[in-house]
């Protein structure tokens, strides 16, 4: 479906951040990969590491290791992750075509803004500080309070922080298995990008309210 083709409008869009926001992949093969060498672990191809993301860097690095790894190793090995990762120069993320413009039109029509991301809520607020500073009223990521997504305690959380309602609001992500049902959980239109990590047909099979192939398309959901 096109964003031309509905007539509802919104005042609120909150979104998802890797591969919806910022293309992190290629920092979170390095950052990974680095992790597993450290601990004499075979390092995984950027196909396996798509695979598992998502879901929080927990579920990342438990599934990264080697099969039978010890708990108390994951365990090491994830809070190693967590600290390679604080201060990373992420110089392989960028942000995807026309996000910066479209966020700023959104802005500057008065809408409200926010990010709700199954990464850590540290590495949400560094990375979005680097790359798209200014632009969002509210950033979640994981943590107490703040379960994964498609948990929607979180999204809801982050409606209400933003003084709006579900039927004001636009989630958009690229999971269709969890920001297409977090969505649908909340009683939130949903907007499926294809310019991530899954395919329009993914999203179209999630039953998406929309799939949009240019970020610039959310304009035309503005409630004028």
């Amino acid at each position: 479906m096109d964003a031309t083709h509905t007539n509802e409008t919104f005042n609120t869009f909150i979104f998802d951040l890797d591969g919806t926001l910022l293309d992190t992949l290629p920092d979170l093969v390095v950052v990974t990969n680095g992790v597993l060498a450290e601990f004499g672990f075979p390092k995984r191809t950027p196909a396996e590491i798509l695979s598992f993301v998502g879901s929080g860097v927990q579920a990342l690095m438990v599934q990264a290791v080697p099969e039978g790894t010890p708990a108390d190793m994951v365990e090491r090995a994830l809070a190693r992750w967590k600290e390679k990762y604080a201060g990373y120069p992420n110089k392989l993320t960028k942000p995807y075509p026309h996000i910066p413009e479209t966020l700023a039109a959104l802005k500057a029509r008065g809408c409200k803004l926010a990010v709700l991301s199954n990464k850590f809520e540290g590495g949400v607020l560094q990375v979005i500080g680097q790359f798209l500073p200014g632009y969002f009223d509210v950033l979640h990521g994981e943590s107490e309070g703040i379960p994964r997504k498609p948990d929607p305690t979180g999204l809801l959380r982050t409606i209400n922080e933003l003084g709006s309602t579900p039927e004001q609001t636009v989630f958009i992500g690229d999971s269709p298995s969890t920001d297409i049902a977090t969505a649908k959980a909340a009683g939130v239109f949903s907007v499926g990008v294809t310019w991530g990590y899954h395919t329009r047909d993914v999203l179209e099979a999630s039953h998406a309210d929309l799939v949009i192939d240019d970020p610039s398309r959310l304009l035309s959901l503005y409630e004028r």
